[in-house]
């Protein structure tokens, strides 16, 4: 954590590391002055298609807005889709959800007194291993990316609390291994990789409770300084790489585009906004969660006339945290459960048993549950990993 470089207790129950990554939020930012002012850069114009649930003017294509979503049963076609998409492991070896996209999978395996990152591919085959930890028990995965390719970038805990030392590594999957990338021990964001057009990006804290964005070619080379300041953990939102940043009392988005490392307007509705939290993009669809004792899962997509609260209502919004979005889907988790939206028919349902979790990104839709206790000799996690854009549409509010 940027501010504070207190200790966070890991999350229990089956929710692997990565999932604690979008919770870290910024507090007592008001130490640091506002970021430099952005500047416009070509990557941070974008288009999207519109909703067919989205109001509007019938005579053309003006400024539209969302309206509020319903809650639905999970569909048996969905049940039937993730059940076909189960990731198989090792015998022996008990598998934790890290990140997934198009075609790849990220796990933690630990069975036969050791621990490691893996890759799991799409099309069957063992997974590859990234990196066997040193330490079976206090080291965990905490995020990765791939570029479906050749290149990984993974990071990984160093300890049993969220301000214990952490790498970053870049894994080459033409030879199958991996070099350490960076070593942080100072508080600081926690590290979410983000991989694209053969650099590698990331934040760390560099002491008196700031951070800096860098970025380094994946091939090797040094790493360059992009940013710094008080900020969270960055994200990639289409062409940009965007994070929250203090800005005097409160926060605000900031972003540089991924191709030049420029900095980068943002559309006014999200430069306005402030101390929002859970950010995530793909770039043309935004969503986070506004309020604190009330709660609500906020979406603007370029286009809109203005950000729309689209769910509101108890239990969905409890503790409502770690936003993940692929296309028209958008997934969070609350402490019971997680859920996946649905903008295309303006509806949401519970995507895992209790205490499961869900992810959307990069064209894939992941969830992740125990069966039985995870804690006692017996229990089973599974993994299910499904191509996001061929899910039919959830119900709508009428079905």
């Amino acid at each position: 954590m940027a501010t504070s470089g207190r200790a966070f207790p890991l999350a229990g129950g089956v929710f692997p590391p990565a999932l604690l990554l979008t919770g870290v939020l910024l507090t007592g930012c008001s130490s640091a002055g506002p970021g430099p002012a952005p500047t416009p850069d070509a990557a941070s114009a974008t288009s999207a298609s519109r909703s067919p649930q989205a109001t509007g003017s019938p005579s053309g294509p003006g400024p539209r807005t969302l309206a509020a979503a319903c809650e639905v049963r999970l569909p048996a076609p969905w049940s039937s889709a993730l059940a076909a998409g189960e990731v198989r492991t090792p015998p022996g070896e008990r598998a934790v959800l890290s990140d997934a996209g198009p075609g790849w999978t990220a796990v933690q395996l630990t069975g036969s007194g050791r621990r490691r990152a893996a890759l799991v591919e799409a099309g069957g085959g063992s997974p590859r291993t990234l990196l066997a930890f040193d330490d079976p028990v206090a080291h965990q995965l905490l995020a990765a990316d791939y570029d479906g390719r050749r290149w990984a970038a993974f990071a990984v805990l160093e300890g049993r609390t969220l301000d214990s030392p952490w790498s970053l590594y870049v894994w080459d999957g033409t030879t199958g291994t991996a070099r350490r990338l960076t070593h942080a021990d100072r508080p600081g964001p926690l590290p979410r990789p983000v991989v694209s057009g053969g650099t590698v990006h990331w934040a760390q804290g560099v002491g008196d409770g700031e951070a800096t964005v860098y970025a380094a070619p994946v091939a090797g080379g040094e790493p360059r300084a992009v940013h710094t300041g008080v900020m969270d953990t960055p994200f990639a939102a289409g062409g940009l790489l965007v994070w929250r940043e203090s800005a005097g009392p409160t926060t605000r988005l900031s972003a540089v585009s991924l191709r030049g490392l420029r900095s980068a307007a943002l559309p006014a509705p999200l430069a306005a906004l402030r101390d929002l939290r859970s950010v995530v993009s793909d770039g043309t669809t935004w969503a986070w969660v506004a309020g604190e004792t009330e709660p609500r899962l906020m979406v603007w997509r370029t286009g809109d006339a203005r950000p729309t609260a689209v769910v509101t209502t108890s239990p969905a919004v409890d503790g409502m945290d770690q936003l993940r979005i692929s296309g028209r889907l958008i997934t969070w988790r609350t402490p019971e459960t997680s859920y996946a939206l649905d903008l295309g028919s303006l509806s949401y349902t519970r995507i895992t048993p209790a205490y499961g979790y869900a992810q959307a990104g990069d064209g894939a839709l992941a969830v992740a549950y125990s069966l039985g206790d995870a804690k006692a000799d017996g229990s089973r996690s599974v993994i299910q990993v499904v191509d996001a854009g061929r899910l039919p549409a959830l119900p709508g509010c009428g079905g």
